[in-house]
């Protein structure tokens, strides 16, 4: 039997569990895992009777529950079972240190008025963003994550929002410039296989 332990805060157990268990049974369900939670102390314990099929599937369902326990919706975090998705999380702290107003202040400056900030840049890498706690963490394809981190990077140590943004941009032309060399060298390499 393998077994997982990932521990979420203690306030997101609602979210993960889901009006009357509705989103926990929809996670067995679709994974096969037995999902056993907490609530006291915010340790939800993954456990497999079998292996999956996909032998990645213990940590795909890890990255969702992960996602859901830093602030993002069910529906957002199931796409990390998608194996082109993947969960990136950052510590605010690492760059403001673990002071309260300035972790409020950052966290501010990440999701900007009306939240305008943060729906940029999800907007223009295609990822979701979550600000939660002393965290942000991205759901995204790689490729989209890069730019989109750049832009969050940027923001954490101190710079303008349109120089995050430009900087964001740069990264983005980059990062489809290598997914075309990555698709046709795969295309070439498929083509030769082929003959």
């Amino acid at each position: 039997m393998q077994e997982i332990r990932v521990r979420i805060p203690k306030e997101r157990i609602g979210v993960l569990i889901g009006k009357k268990g509705s989103t926990k049974s929809m996670l067995e369900e679709m994974t096969g895992a037995e999902i056993l939670v907490d609530s006291t102390t915010g340790e939800v314990i993954i456990r497999f009777a079998q292996l999956p099929e996909d032998p990645l599937l213990p940590h795909k369902l890890e990255s969702v529950i992960r996602a859901i326990g830093r602030g993002f919706n069910p529906e957002i975090a199931l796409k990390l079972l998608n194996d082109d998705y993947v969960l990136e999380v950052i510590d605010i702290r690492r760059f403001v240190g673990s002071r309260k107003n300035q972790l409020k202040r950052m966290r501010g400056r990440l999701i900007g008025e009306k939240g305008k900030a943060r729906a940029y840049i999800e907007q223009r890498t295609n990822t979701d963003i979550s600000v939660y706690g002393h965290t942000v963490s991205i759901i995204g394809k790689i490729y989209d994550i890069v730019p989109a981190r750049e832009a969050i990077f940027s923001l954490l140590e101190g710079s303008m929002h349109s120089t995050a943004y430009r900087l964001m941009e740069k990264k983005i032309s980059q990062m489809s410039r290598r997914a075309l060399t990555d698709e046709s060298l795969l295309r070439k390499t498929l083509r030769e296989e082929g003959d």
